[in-house]
């Protein structure tokens, strides 16, 4: 008998240290690959279509690994976007504390998932087959039950450990560094009205998701890098199942594209409104930081306007009441601000309302460039004139 476990000790495979280290990437990987390009970019936002082939590999790798189920993953998700920041989102740390989604943040998708409701309004084109409902629903431990004995078989007492390893992956990884890290710490190249984050360069660990900022900023889009040196692990792969035809692009984000144009018209509203992102990012790099850069200019030493980027850059609802009060004291001692500020909130409510007809957005817009062309602004007068020459970017195909 003592021979037969020595025999079989490290399994029937026998690997060595070094092959074992390989071994657990490997699975770390397909079980991000699985996230991100499964759960999230196919089944949650719709942004690719996988191979059904690849999409029941990948259900059945998230079932035995984690027994999370698609649609309690989808649900969620799609809630927290839905309810960022807020009262109501899953696993923000703006309401729950940084430490809490760190520590706790499986937990915290459980509590949520468990929430039939929740599912049932979230979860919609998820999978709903035999296997779905015979398997993966009545049998939710079976996976990790089938995981433990084929470690055991093929690495022996190591596979103890590459199983550990394998099931921390997604609670530490997803749940905590993405949904904790990833609305905390970190940069941001979109100022969208949630706590979003970027953060490199990590993306060999968790497939792209740590662009986070990014993909709040445009969720359907099936590639999350947008500077030329950030770099989406899971678009990566999904170029590799392009060229193997298993992997379909369905949107990507915007690009803008300006015309000479005479005057603003519906393509133009049209342009601006879905590359709202881009041009709320190019208001504050060519009209909100060069005014303020004069005005500290004209106004050496003033401790005031030092400390008045965030206020003037961020998005009024992500200001502090200490912050707020910091930007009502600039705006009320500096014109200038005061009117490059207003100006930059009254079009984020153009693309911002709701039942709005498109020939009364377009008369607010034009009516937006014409006072930012009187302004007497060389920046805003600049700024409104690339406005008026947006153009839509060509379908995908």
């Amino acid at each position: 008998m003592s021979a037969f476990i020595a025999d079989y000790m490290h399994g029937l495979l026998d690997l060595s240290f070094w092959q074992l280290v390989v071994v657990s990437v490997i699975g770390i990987q397909i079980s991000m690959m699985a996230v991100t390009l499964y759960l999230h970019r196919d089944q949650a936002h719709r942004a690719i279509d996988l191979h059904p082939v690849l999409r029941h590999f990948f259900r059945f790798w998230i079932w035995a690994n984690s027994a999370m189920h698609t649609d309690e993953w989808v649900a969620v998700h799609r809630k927290h976007h839905a309810m960022c920041e807020r009262e109501g989102d899953p696993h923000s740390p703006v309401v729950f504390g940084l430490k809490k989604v760190l520590l706790q943040g499986a937990e915290l998708y459980r509590s949520e998932a468990d929430r039939k409701e929740v599912v049932e309004k979230y979860a919609r084109g998820t999978p709903d087959d035999w296997i779905q409902r015979n398997i993966y629903w009545r049998y939710p431990n079976a996976g990790i039950v089938l995981l433990i004995l084929v470690s055991l078989l093929l690495f022996g007492v190591n596979g103890i450990i590459i199983l550990g390893i394998q099931l921390i992956t997604m609670p530490v990884f997803a749940a905590g560094v993405i949904n904790g890290l990833g609305h905390h710490t970190g940069y941001r190249n979109f100022e969208t009205a949630d706590a979003s984050t970027n953060l490199t360069p990590i993306a060999f660990w968790i497939g792209g998701e740590e662009l986070h900022n990014n993909h709040h900023a445009f969720p359907t889009s099936a590639k999350f890098s947008v500077q030329w040196w950030e770099f989406d692990m899971g678009w990566l792969w999904i170029n590799v199942l392009r060229a193997l035809r298993m992997c379909k692009v369905r949107r990507l984000a915007p690009s803008p594209r300006l015309e000479a144009k005479p005057q603003v018209d519906m393509q133009t509203l049209q342009a601006v409104l879905v590359n709202r992102m881009h041009v709320l990012r190019d208001y504050t790099r060519s009209v909100t930081l060069p005014e303020l850069r004069s005005e500290r200019l004209a106004d050496r030493g003033n401790a005031l306007l030092a400390k008045a980027r965030s206020a003037l850059v961020r998005r009024p609802e992500r200001l502090d009441e200490a912050a707020q009060t910091r930007l009502n004291r600039v705006l009320k001692n500096h014109e200038r601000l005061r009117q490059v500020h207003d100006l930059r909130e009254r079009l984020v409510e153009i693309w911002e309302q709701a039942n709005v007809s498109n020939d009364k957005l377009l008369a607010q817009l034009r009516e937006w460039c014409a006072e930012a062309e009187a302004s007497g602004i060389r920046s805003l007068e600049e700024f409104a004139a690339r406005l008026r020459g947006y153009a839509l970017q060509p379908a995908l195909t």
